[in-house]
């Protein structure tokens, strides 16, 4: 259980950080647990983690601040092993470099600026940063698989739901221009073409015509038959008829 002392603290530093908040850091007390603290770190711009989003935990002891805090991060991020505590100067993995002068948000701070580097220490990973690039663009969507991150931090929440919102409003813009692109496509056909295809449908039907015309003429009526024969009949009837 928490001391008065450290009790009063961190209630203390929340405050103030609440008043003066660390840029690029968002922290907030657990509410059943002031102990336990949960922090986001966003990417500064310039570098691999640019556009990302990093939760973290800070765990402090009942004794702070005379013991340091122990930190980790639970965001895939390229730097740091997650679930696993982060070797710093001000972490309970050194606790003989420890001031207790130190506050949360100079916790956050350097965190932070550490995370931004590339040496070495206890719990860090070496990634390429194409690597950390992908993992900073699917941070967001990680995060807002934690029922935690979800509750502790609705802002980046509704960040998230908007960026969805954005991105299938733009694809079906994307959509539409491509259907839209082939319709053009497809009604711009150069003059020569369609100027071929009239003149293949005109021919078409001449030669249509002209079928129908040498039927006709190749064909000859029956009525006409039957005319000349009743002539031939009568002529022959003639020298009868004299006699």
């Amino acid at each position: 259980m928490a001391e008065k002392s450290c009790i009063k603290r961190l209630q203390k530093e929340y405050r103030a950080l609440c008043k003066e908040p660390v840029s690029h850091v968002v922290a907030h007390p657990s509410p059943n647990d002031i102990l336990e603290w949960h922090f986001v770190l966003e990417g500064s711009e310039g570098t691999p983690f640019a556009g990302g989003y990093y939760y973290g935990k800070i765990k402090f002891p009942p004794e702070y601040p005379y013991k340091p805090p122990g930190i980790s991060m639970i965001t895939p991020n390229g730097r740091f092993m997650t679930q696993k505590k982060i070797c710093l100067s001000m972490s309970d993995f050194h606790p003989e470099s420890w001031n207790p002068m130190w506050s949360v948000s100079s916790i956050l701070t350097g965190l932070l600026s550490f995370m931004m580097d590339n040496s070495p220490t206890t719990g860090s990973v070496d990634t390429t940063t194409a690597e950390k690039q992908r993992l900073a663009k699917t941070s967001l969507a990680f995060n807002c698989k934690n029922p935690t991150f979800r509750k502790m931090f609705p802002e980046y929440v509704e960040k998230y739901n908007l960026q969805q919102q954005q991105k299938q409003l733009s694809d079906k813009v994307d959509s539409e221009k491509a259907s839209t692109g082939t319709r053009r496509d497809q009604s711009s056909r150069p003059l020569s073409e369609k100027v071929l295809d009239s003149t293949g449908e005109d021919m078409k039907k001449a030669d249509g015509l002209k079928d129908v015309r040498r039927n006709r003429k190749q064909s000859f009526p029956t009525w006409m038959v039957l005319l000349l024969f009743s002539i031939f009949g009568v002529v022959m009837a003639l020298p009868l008829l004299q006699l």
